[in-house]
């Protein structure tokens, strides 16, 4: 086993035995937790960790590129596929799709739902963004039988941690709707910036001018309160959205070299003559911009906020960004 998931195990072993104490409460807590530490270390129950051993394999720590298959998947969580007429496979290929919310999610919804046409395929961005987004398209992976699993491709595309936030606050808490900002901008401005009595109809807001600093949005994430919560997706760690310890990849892309993964995907399933990937945004957030957008956060928050996400600098290999971490 790596040593990326031996770290989340260790973390989960010894939170669950000091909640056992704690709930318990003297001997018969302690006596509890000592046999839940035998079971998990494979002293009363040596199959176990052998268990943990065969569906963590191939989680290291750095994903590469291109992985074996793997025929059994675990979890639950959205995925997109697609069935491709044009593979002269007799058995049926399919694209399964991890999305990471601010990492080209909406082109490849695109993409997949053009390849459920009959060809010629439309062209994906002949779809609108709006609609791409509506989730009766595409089914969990659960519905899927078993034994048809292992015909996957299975993929995701990643992206920058700390880009990929500064994404998801141009989107969300600069553009925001009524559910972003009742759930967030509202929440934000009233605890970071002690705005009271604010609206609550988010147009009213948005012509007032009222959005959150890229500061104010950090401060909300490393904040304590927030952290007792499931994130929102769109800042969500990576890799608690994709369970890489638990599914093996067959293709892992990188934002930042979006066009020429797409295209390799493609390539792999046979498909790089029938549908072209859409292009990148122009307005899409630059690797060389991070700095300024983070000059207005101290050194402090800064150190805060990549403990949070240093899984996922480590997990999907991007550098520790020490120009903005270091003295």
């Amino acid at each position: 086993m790596n040593y990326f998931c031996k770290v989340l195990i260790k973390k989960c072993f010894f939170k669950t035995c000091f909640c056992i104490i704690w709930m318990m409460k003297g001997y018969n807590g302690i006596l509890l937790a000592v046999f839940v530490a035998m079971v998990m270390l494979g002293w009363g129950c040596e199959g176990l960790w052998e268990s943990v051993n065969r569906w963590m394999t191939g989680c290291s720590g750095r994903l590469t590129p291109h992985q074996q298959s793997r025929p059994q998947l675990r979890g639950k969580f959205p995925i997109n596929s697609c069935r491709s007429k044009t593979l002269k496979k007799k058995s049926i290929q399919l694209l399964l799709f991890k999305c990471f919310l601010q990492v080209a999610c909406t082109n490849w919804k695109r993409t997949l739902i053009a390849l459920n046409h009959d060809e010629p395929y439309p062209d994906p961005m002949s779809f609108k963004s709006n609609l791409v987004h509506r989730f009766d398209r595409f089914k969990l992976l659960t519905q899927f039988p078993m034994p048809e699993r292992k015909h996957y491709t299975k993929f995701l595309f990643v992206r920058d941690p700390f880009v990929r936030l500064i994404s998801a606050y141009r989107d969300k808490m600069q553009k925001y709707d009524q559910y972003f900002y009742d759930g967030y901008v509202r929440v934000i401005l009233q605890r970071f910036t002690n705005q009271r009595n604010l609206t609550v109809n988010y147009n009213v807001a948005r012509k007032k001018g009222l959005r959150p600093s890229f500061y104010n949005f950090i401060q909300y994430i490393v904040d304590p309160r927030t952290q007792t919560y499931a994130f929102e997706p769109h800042w969500s760690q990576m890799y608690r959205l994709c369970h890489p310890c638990l599914i093996e990849y067959d293709f892992v892309g990188h934002q930042e070299s979006l066009q020429e993964d797409a295209q390799e995907l493609l390539k792999m399933v046979k498909l790089e003559n029938d549908i072209k990937f859409p292009p990148s945004s122009e307005n899409m957030t630059s690797p060389d911009s991070v700095m300024d957008w983070f000059q207005s956060v101290p050194l402090q928050d800064r150190r805060k906020l990549y403990k949070i996400y240093e899984e996922d600098f480590q997990l999907f290999g991007y550098r520790r960004p020490t120009e903005l971490l270091d003295d």
